[in-house]
């Protein structure tokens, strides 16, 4: 199978495989207002390596996150991305001490069994409105967990209320938090160590087919019945959590 240097010695078809990934995620959370992400990290933990596994995906969440709030701008609440955004600074020291104390090789089982969990069980209602404090501590809690899992969009879908609203105030608003919680998160990997640098390429024409899939998602926003959508969801997202968990047991006897 042919390795291309240029992107981190993956194969061509794994490069390819990521970029459909990324086009089909950013569709997926633009249209539906969630999912992508963690389908996205789903199958990047059975093709990328455990140590670049969450930095890397977080990266190209944060490029696609980055186009849907500036396209949504108009309608997010300063107010909301502030709160929650505080909550997230306020995580941020204790991110970096805790990547101190992982390692690597246990992180594609906290994805696999956070997949799972994600999947199958029922999101937490979070009612809170608009105030303050449960805003600020959804942005703690989430800021802490995205470290370990990577992908908390579900999570931070939950604080925010998804069925608050209108679907644009709710993208606008989850784009703009997801955003900057991803930045605080890769400052916390590249204090602790980790070298962007050899996935550059690759993350760049990730990102691009995100930005993409976000034009193409937005243009079907409110469009797809989650009903069709939801059980074909469920089955792919086992099948590779499941793929997760196999890959962390075949490297601990």
């Amino acid at each position: 199978m042919q390795h291309l240097p240029w992107f981190a010695d993956l194969s061509l078809v794994h490069v390819a495989l990521l970029l459909a990934t990324s086009f089909a995620g950013s569709l997926m959370t633009a249209s539906l207002g969630i999912g992508g992400g963690a389908f996205l990290l789903a199958v990047m933990a059975g093709l990328v390596p455990p140590l670049a596994l969450i930095p890397v995906h977080g990266l190209v969440q944060m490029g696609s996150n980055a186009g849907r709030a500036w396209m949504t701008r108009e309608h997010a609440s300063p107010r909301i991305v502030g709160l929650f955004t505080l909550g997230g600074l306020l995580a941020a020291p204790l991110t970096v001490l805790l990547l101190g104390r992982l390692a690597p090789n246990w992180i594609p089982l906290f994805v696999g069994l956070f997949l799972l969990a994600l999947t199958w069980l029922p999101m937490p209602r979070i009612a809170h409105g608009t105030r303050s404090l449960p805003l600020i501590i959804g942005g703690f809690v989430t800021t802490l967990a995205t470290v370990l899992v990577g992908a908390t969009g579900p999570l931070v879908s939950a604080w925010l209320g998804r069925n608050q609203g209108d679907r644009w105030t709710y993208t606008a608003n989850f784009s703009s938090c997801m955003t900057l919680q991803h930045a605080l998160k890769l400052t916390a990997f590249a204090l602790a160590g980790f070298s962007f640098l050899p996935w550059l390429p690759l993350l760049a024409l990730m990102i691009a087919c995100g930005y993409l899939g976000t034009l193409t998602g937005l243009k079907m926003l409110g469009r797809l019945p989650d009903a069709h959508f939801k059980p074909l969801f469920r089955l792919v997202m086992t099948l590779l959590a499941a793929r997760a968990i196999w890959t962390w047991a075949s490297g601990h006897p």
